[in-house]
């Protein structure tokens, strides 16, 4: 009941505020101006503000009350746009603050706001906020000055002045200048505030070393970033006359070749003065020279051009010094030193002094032994100078450097005097000088023998074949050995060292020739070989020897005729002069067949071989045609059948041959008789023997021998007398002697012997000179016989001529260009001899050009041939000495020898040569035109018309053709037109030298032209980046750079550089290219472009330079990440603020660039009492403004916290949190609330709620009751004030302004009314102030009674109807209710502070940590004056036994109680104590509020109030 009573009081209420609420916020509005804030350049559709919440309307009422906007001037409207359905504030064009204000310091839009329903207008100003949008800008791109360089320093120039369309600090702050070394820049501000440059001069100025300065002046504004804007500087320095002149070489040095000729230039000099005008003409001269230099030099005054005067001569002065003068028109001296060395020229060849010579040698020195020393000297210097030496020819020397310039020449390895008994070298010294110069001297060197070589024998073995019956004495053959020792020590002698044995008995050995005799004559018969071993021994000592083995075959000779054996000898023939003898015979049948064997002859040779082979031959028979006898086998068989005719008796002579040369023969006499029988054969026989002896027969034999040429008169030559079978004692008688046909008689026979000998000397060749086998024949002539024995004597040739040339010199000319293999006819040998002794082959000896080949002609004659078997080169040798040498094939072999003259005929095959492969010369550009650059020279090594040598250019480019020229047959080039090394470094050519025979040959010529320090370097950017990323790495490269100067040398050395100020470096890339790169890592925060200027400077006097600039804009990168403003954000929110008011504005700033810059804003994740935090805050993504949702109610939250994220637009995104704390700021919202005294009921008869009882005999001020009230608002708006508003009786009480106790004014009196009735007005300290008015029924009695009798009369007179027991019993209920709880509640605090005191024990660390619960939990009860004397003392108790609290009131005049925490114990901000569990309903606290008074034993009311 008493809570429903509350709930329509607070509707009563609020029904009452309202409309004042409302009056007072329309009030505020028209009275206020609406104001907000933006930066320009918002996009349309930019949220401005909250123009409907601002203005108290909330959106359910825009459509009622139609928000629109008006302004007096259109242009106003055109940027604004007000949406109709939440009320907000938009952009609807693109502000620009420069367009709209100009430069006015601050630029708003005004107009107005119209609503309807009712009408109202409200004030609405936008301020336009400048952005740093507009870069500072300078009137002129280029500003020109000109400043004398003897201007002092600290002199002030004015430069332009630069405009910036923005303002405030985004304006124009201030001028910086391009870092230099001569100017600051200062910045002043004029009278009406603008700020202009001012150009400071901190040093002394140059011309010479500074003629202009190109400086850049970049104006700055304030905004962040920072813009800027630049203009260029161009500072020309005007010249004064304060340089002298000054070389560009302190020193020359030049250079000029011993045989340069008079009138060639030698250097010009050359001075430059920085100054200009007349300052800078410049006269030459030479200074304190010594006269004699003067007389070899001569310079010219005006270009300084030293020309040579005298020859020079490299051995008498080496070099000139010479001081040259540069005077400008100023007087002003500068001198410099010219140093001319003189270059030797290789005029001279090198000096070979032999100091001496050790000859003979030794051959068994060692090596390395020093057999000759020299000393080689060369009187030209340097290269020139440099002496190389060498042995030409092959043998075993060498030459081995000593000190200075001495040489030995020592034995390279062992000596041969065997191989060489003389070494001749030559020792050629040649210097190293173009074209090189040589000299040479021979050097003899004799080896002297030393006996180490033991003779040795041409053969290992030697075959020796002697012809049987060969004569005593005579040569077997002849050994040979020989002996490379010289002298006594080449001296051999030979010896019989063993052999077969007995073999003295045999041969004997000539000891010095070698020759081997027979001792006697040999039969082959007897002995057919034996061996001899031959000794070989030296003269040296010790001696040295070796031994040969001969082997001695012993040939057959046909030395014995064929002997037969069938018929016997005797049977062949008689003695003549014995009786006739009874010869055998054969028989045979005359029936017999042809083929019939009749006998067969049988003989035997002693010899062998084809001197045994024997033949047979039927040489007389009586029937010619009736036998026949076999030619190998002796059979003598019939040919044909024998016929009638033919005689009985036939005799038949076989003549048996041998083979050999000249053939032996025998015959053999067969009688053969023609019978059946043997009867029949006997008459006939006996015939033949009657008339033998009458016959008159004629015999003929052939005797062949053959014999030696040139053998001696009476040698032997065959045993006639054997071979004929004829007695010795019968030759004398019977008249046997030679004849012949010849004229000479060349044999003869010796009666004694029987022995055919050579009666005169035989010479073959003479005898049969045309005949390839020679025979002697003549006969032997037995005249008591009749008979006549032919001989044949072969005449057998011996090497007895040696081999002959017609011509003993022969001179052949042959051409170089003969291919080699080429074929040349060669006279041939004549050697009479024939057979093995004639010529049997050629030797060709002398050159290893030449060899020999030998033909075969179709007669079998050899045919030699030279053939060619290397090139010619005539160049090389011009002839060629040959030796051709002719052998037979005897024993021992003869020869004979031509010499052949080999002519070479010249041919065109030798190319001019260059002294010099390439030919280089280095000419200054400026040499004059006409001088000589250099001379090339050929030489070609043919003769006559192909060794003459022209010149020409085979290979000239360009502009070559008009510059040079080439003199055809000097080989000289000279200049025709000026050099200019910057069109040309150097010529190249190839120069052709040609001779008569079109052979050509090519040489190289370098023409280097040295440079004058004419031109900057040159810088090209082949390669660079506009843009770069801030994060990009150090050494990151920005650009590439190819720097040149088309000089050379110094000149053309550059060195670039770049500011040290700037986080660039240069690093050289390959050759002339460079890298600009990063030296540490960008900021674009700091600074967003760069101009990096690269200056390249090159190394010439005085040095040229040049620059190039690279603009490069930084790229940005998000890393950073958004800041804000302020550490932390505390703003001041009234309670029952509108939805969606703007509570405060975040900002954050991102130092990032574009969108990374781009700031974004949420909230944090919250709750604020168990509901999210979006449902009460959120914030403007874009602007940070935060707005609230929903209205605050101060008695709810107090305060709330929460976090902003602000999130750039990066990727990935950075952010950063700021804490906002949102203060509730109390309105007067809630009135006063009455506890005490209740309300009075609805319903009929409720004023009975609250009564008072005061004696009449109280006296003024004592205290009648107590009006309680408390106030749901904080601070001023809970302060609460009391009036008593009405009574009965107006005097005789009074209301404690503050206590709200009420209290007598006076004595009651008789005539007061027992029962007044009190309204009390309880009023709060908001603005407006809110109240609530309490109705108090106060008795006047003495007692209970009296108290009850007047309720009684009161309550009938109120309700006649109801009975007046009725309230007696309620009464009495009332208050046996009131004291039981009482006791209860003495009960339950007393165990409360026993338990207190024993938990404070042990949680006295959690006791401070407990945590309250609001006091809108609790429920008040008053009246319980007699207890607490005035105190009050609250009390709050959970189930939880740990927290409980007791709160004591400090004053005894306050007995309002708070409905809320007090200030110092706010609710929680972000939702409940997470700590503090759940509270459920049984477990909600209470509050109890006991009121006493000292004069009354019990309490007059108690009010129960559940929670």
């Amino acid at each position: 009941m008493a809570g429903g009573q509350r709930q329509r009081r607070r509707r009563a209420g609020g029904r009452v505020l309202l409309p004042a609420l409302l009056l007072g916020l329309c009030w505020r509005a028209a009275a206020e101006r609406l104001r907000y804030t933006i930066p320009e350049e918002l996009g349309r559709g930019s949220l401005v503000g909250p123009l409907a919440r601002d203005l108290g309307l909330s959106p359910a009422d825009l459509p009622a009350r139609k928000l629109r906007l008006a302004s007096a001037a259109n242009r106003q409207l055109q940027y604004f746009t007000v949406s109709g359905e939440s009320g907000n504030l938009y952009v609807s064009e693109r502000l620009d603050r420069e367009e709209m204000c100009g430069e006015a310091a601050s630029c708003s839009v005004s107009f107005e706001a119209l609503v309807q329903n009712p009408l109202n207008v409200f004030h609405v100003e936008v301020a336009i906020q400048d952005i740093n949008d507009n870069s500072p800008r300078f009137l002129r791109d280029n500003f020109y000055l000109e400043i004398n360089e003897l201007t002092s320093p600290g002199a002030r120039f004015a430069v332009g002045l630069a405009e910036d369309a923005d303002v405030g600090s985004n304006s124009l702050q201030g001028y910086e200048l391009e870092a230099n070394g001569y100017f600051t820049v200062e910045v002043k501000e004029s009278p009406d505030g603008s700020k202009f440059a001012e150009l400071v001069l901190r040093r002394a100025l140059d011309r010479e070393r500074e003629p202009s300065l190109r400086l850049v002046l970049t104006a700055l504004d304030g905004g962040d970033p920072p813009r800027s804007g630049t203009a260029q500087l161009c500072i020309n320095v005007t010249d004064a006359n304060d340089n002298a002149p000054v070389f560009a070489q302190d020193r020359y040095r030049a250079t000029l070749r011993e045989d340069t000729p008079p009138g060639s230039i030698v250097l010009n000099v050359s001075a430059s003065d920085a100054d200009a005008g007349t300052n800078a003409l410049i006269t030459y001269g030479f200074g304190e020279t010594p006269s004699k230099l003067l007389q070899k030099f001569v310079m010219d005054a005006e270009s300084g051009l030293i020309t040579l005067q005298e020859a020079l001569d490299f051995e008498d002065m080496r070099s000139f010094s010479l001081t040259v003068e540069a005077r400008d028109r100023g007087g002003l001296l500068a001198h410099c030193k010219v140093e001319v060395e003189v270059l030797d020229v290789n005029d001279n060849a090198p000096e070979i002094t032999m100091l001496s010579v050790s000859s003979p040698v030794p051959e068994d020195v060692p090596a390395g032994t020093v057999v000759a020393l020299l000393n080689v000297n060369d009187r030209d210097s340097g290269v020139n100078g440099e002496v190389s030496c060498e042995l030409s020819g092959e043998a075993p020397l060498s030459l081995v450097k000593s000190s200075g310039g001495s040489y030995k020449v020592v034995t390279a390895s062992a000596l041969d005097r065997e191989q060489a008994a003389e070494h001749r070298v030559t020792v050629v010294a040649r210097d190293q000088g173009r074209p090189s110069l040589s000299s040479s001297t021979a050097l003899v060197l004799e080896v002297s023998d030393v006996n180490d070589n033991a003779p040795v024998f041409e053969e290992a073995a030697y075959s020796a074949y002697v012809a049987e019956n060969n004569a005593a004495g005579a040569p077997i053959l002849r050994v040979l050995a020989r002996d490379p020792d010289a002298g006594t020590n080449g001296r051999v002698s030979y010896w019989l060292a063993g052999g077969s044995a007995d073999v003295a008995a045999y041969v004997s050995v000539e000891a010095r020739s070698g020759a081997l005799y027979a001792q006697r004559s040999f039969d082959y018969e007897q002995c057919r070989e034996f061996a001899v071993v031959v000794r070989a021994q030296d003269g040296g000592e010790p001696a040295r020897s070796s031994t040969a083995t001969v082997r001695v075959f012993v040939l057959d000779r046909n030395d014995n005729a064929p002997r037969v054996l069938w018929p016997a000898p005797e049977a062949g023939g008689r003695v003549p002069g014995s009786a006739p003898a009874l010869e055998p015979f054969e028989v045979v049948p005359r029936s017999a067949e042809s083929g019939y064997l009749v006998a067969k002859v049988v003989a035997v040779d002693a010899d062998a071989g084809r001197n045994a082979w024997l033949s047979y031959e039927l040489v007389q028979a009586a029937e010619p045609a009736l036998f026949r006898v076999g030619l190998h086998s002796g059979e003598v068989r019939t040919a044909r059948a024998v016929s009638e005719r033919d005689a009985a008796k036939q005799r038949l002579v076989a003549v048996v041959k041998d083979h050999g040369q000249p053939a032996l023969s025998a015959t053999a006499t067969l009688h053969v008789v023609l019978a059946e029988s043997l009867q029949e054969a006997l008459p006939e026989l006996s015939e033949r023997a009657a008339g033998a002896e009458s016959a008159a027969e004629l015999q003929f034999y052939l005797l062949r021998y053959s014999v030696s040429e040139e053998l001696p008169k009476g040698s032997f030559v065959g045993d006639v007398a054997k071979d004929l079978g004829l007695q010795l004692p019968a030759l004398r008688d019977r008249g046997v002697r030679v004849v012949s046909e010849s004229r000479t008689q060349y044999f003869a026979l010796l009666g004694k012997t029987g022995h055919l000998v050579t009666a005169e000397r035989i010479d073959r060749e003479q005898l049969c000179r045309l005949v390839e086998k020679c025979v002697l024949r003549c006969e032997v002539l037995v005249e008591g016989e009749m008979n006549i024995y032919g001989i044949e004597v072969e005449i057998v040739d011996i090497n007895d001529n040696v081999p002959s040339f017609r011509q003993a010199e022969k001179e052949l000319r042959i051409s170089e260009t003969s291919a080699p293999g080429s074929r040349f006819p060669l006279a041939e040998a004549h050697d009479p001899d024939s057979g093995p002794n004639s010529v049997q082959s050629y030797e060709l000896s002398g050159d290893e050009h030449f060899s020999l080949a030998v033909q075969t002609g179709p007669g079998g004659d050899q045919r030699p041939e030279l053939v060619l078997a290397k090139a010619l080169d005539r160049e090389e040798a011009a002839f060629h000495e040959l030796v051709l040498r002719a052998s037979d094939g005897g024993e021992p072999a003869r020869t004979g020898t031509a010499r052949i003259r080999v002519a070479v005929l010249d041919a065109n095959d030798n190319a001019p040569v260059f002294s010099q492969a390439e030919y280089t010369v280095r000419v200054p550009e400026d040499v004059p035109v006409g001088s000589t650059l250099v001379i090339v020279t050929a030489t070609d090594a043919d003769e006559g018309l192909n060794g003459h040598v022209e010149y020409s250019f085979h290979k000239i480019s360009g502009r070559a053709p008009d510059i040079i020229k080439l003199d055809s047959e000097t080989g000289e080039i000279f200049l025709k037109e000026c050099l200019d090394f910057e069109e040309f470094s150097s010529l190249d050519l190839e120069v052709q030298a040609r001779d008569g025979g079109d052979l050509s040959n090519m040489a190289k010529v370098t023409i280097t032209v040295t440079d004058v320090n004419d031109n900057a370097p040159e810088i090209s950017v082949r390669s660079s980046l506009s843009e770069i990323s801030e994060d990009s790495p150090a050494g990151a490269v920005v650009a590439l750079l190819h720097v040149q100067d088309r000089d050379s040398g110094p000149n053309g050395e550059v060195r670039c550089s770049i500011s040290e100020k700037i986080p660039f470096r240069l690093e050289k890339s390959f050759e002339n290219y460079y890298r600009v790169v990063t030296s540490r890592e960008l900021d674009r925060e700091q600074v967003s472009e760069y101009n990096v200027t690269v200056r390249a400077t090159d190394g010439g006097s005085p040095a040229l330079w040049s620059s190039a600039v690279l603009w490069l804009r930084v790229l940005d990168v998000n890393d950073n990440a958004p800041v804000f403003a302020e550490a932390r954000y505390s703003a001041r929110v009234p309670e029952n603020n509108a939805a969606g008011a703007l509570v405060l504005r975040v900002r954050a700033w991102d130092a990032d660039w574009g969108q990374n810059a781009r700031v974004r804003y949420r909230l944090g994740e919250g709750r604020v009492r168990g509901a999210p935090l979006t449902s009460y805050v959120s914030v403007e993504a874009e602007t940070g403004a935060l707005y609230a949702l929903r209205s605050f109610d101060y008695e709810e939250v107090r305060e709330v916290g929460l976090w902003v994220r602000a999130e750039d637009g990066g990727a990935p995104a950075l952010s950063s949190n700021v804490s906002v704390r949102l203060v509730i700021v109390d309105e007067n919202d809630n009135a006063p609330q009455v506890l005490y005294p209740p309300a009075a009921p609805l319903a009929a008869g409720a004023g009975w709620a609250g009564v008072e009882l005061a004696p009449r005999s109280a006296e003024p001020g004592a205290l009648v009751a107590k009006v309680v009230a408390v106030d749901a608002d904080a601070g001023q708006n809970a302060w609460l004030s009391y009036e008593l508003a009405k009574a009965t009786e107006p005097g005789l009480f009074r209301v404690g302004l503050h206590s709200g106790e009420v209290r007598t004014a006076r004595f009651p009196l008789a005539r007061d009314a027992a029962r007044q009735s009190l309204v009390v007005v309880v009023k709060d300290h908001g603005r407006p102030a809110l109240s609530a008015t309490a109705t108090l029924t106060v008795v006047l009695a003495e007692s209970v009674a009296e108290l009850l009798a007047e309720l009684g009369s009161a309550a009938s007179a109120a309700a006649p109807g109801e009975p007046a027991g009725s309230l007696t019993r309620w009464l009495v209920l009332a208050v046996a209710a009131v004291s039981c709880l009482f006791l209860a509640f003495l009960l339950l605090l007393l165990a409360l502070r026993l338990r207190r005191w024993r938990r404070s024990q042990l949680l006295a660390a959690g006791s401070g940590a407990l945590r309250g619960v609001p006091a809108s939990h609790f429920v008040g009860i008053d009246g319980v004056r007699a207890f607490l004397h005035s105190y009050s003392h609250e009390v709050s108790l959970t189930a939880d036994s740990r927290k409980s609290q007791l709160r004591f009131s400090g004053a005894s005049c306050c007995d309002t109680l708070p409905a809320r925490p007090p200030p110092d114990e706010p609710a929680p901000l972000l939702g409940e104590d997470p700590a503090a569990p759940p509270v459920s309903p049984n477990d909600r606290p209470f509050s109890v509020t006991l009121s006493s008074t000292a004069s009354l034993p019990f309490p007059r009311r108690v009010l129960l109030r559940s929670a």
